[in-house]
C-alpha cells in the first residue's frame, strides 16, 4: 500500500488515535514517514515497538510503547538499552513476564534503571507488566506487583480476554 492509500484508509474510520505496530513497525524504513504523515493529520499516534530498533529517529510526538524483553522470551539480548535515553514524559515501557524469574528481573530492571525515579519525577508516562497468555498465574503476577509495591499497569491482553487467544486480525 502507498502511503497515500494507508491514510485514506485511516481517515475513513472516525477515530483520531491511531497505533503503529504488528511485529516490529520499525524494521519496515516507511514506519518513521507515515508516523510524521499521520501527525501532520493531526492524529494521536501511538508506536509499539520491541525495543530492539532504535527509537531516537521516532517523530518526538509520537507516543512510544517500548518492550524490555525479559530472559524468559529468549530476546533479552536484543534489547537496545541507548532507547531507554529516547524516551520522554509522554512514554512508556512494557514488560511481557511468563514466570517468577521474568518478574523478578523486571522487578530488578526497574530499579536498576531508576525507571520508578523516573515515574515519579514525570520523565516516563508508565511502566506496563503484560503476562504471556497462558503461562503465568495472574493472581500470583498480581500479589507479586502489590507486595513490592511496583508502581506499574497490570496490562491483560483484552482481545484474548474477548475473542480467545487463536482469533488473529482482531
Amino acid at each position: 500500500m502507498s502511503f497515500e492509500e494507508i491514510l485514506e484508509s485511516v481517515m475513513s474510520y472516525p477515530a483520531r488515535i491511531v497505533e503503529v505496530t504488528g511485529g516490529e513497525p520499525l524494521a519496515h524504513p516507511g514506519a518513521f514517514k507515515l508516523i510524521q504523515l499521520l501527525i501532520k493529520q493531526e492524529y494521536t499516534v501511538l508506536v509499539e515497538t520491541s525495543g530492539a530498533f532504535d527509537i531516537s529517529a521516532v517523530d518526538p510526538r509520537a507516543h512510544k510503547i517500548m518492550d524490555l524483553k525479559c530472559p524468559g522470551s529468549g530476546e533479552s539480548e536484543r534489547n537496545l538499552w541507548s532507547n531507554l535515553d529516547h524516551l520522554t514524559e509522554r512514554d512508556e515501557i512494557k514488560f511481557v513476564v511468563q514466570d517468577r524469574s521474568d518478574y523478578e528481573w523486571t522487578r530488578q530492571t526497574i530499579r536498576d534503571q531508576g525507571l520508578d525515579q523516573r515515574l515519579e519525577n514525570g520523565s516516563l508516562r508508565a511502566l506496563l507488566i503484560s503476562p504471556v497468555w497462558g503461562r503465568i498465574d495472574l493472581e500470583a503476577l498480581a500479589s507479586w506487583i502489590l507486595e513490592d509495591e511496583l508502581p506499574v499497569r497490570f496490562q491483560l491482553q483484552l482481545h484474548k480476554q474477548i475473542w480467545g487467544a487463536e482469533r488473529i486480525g482482531v
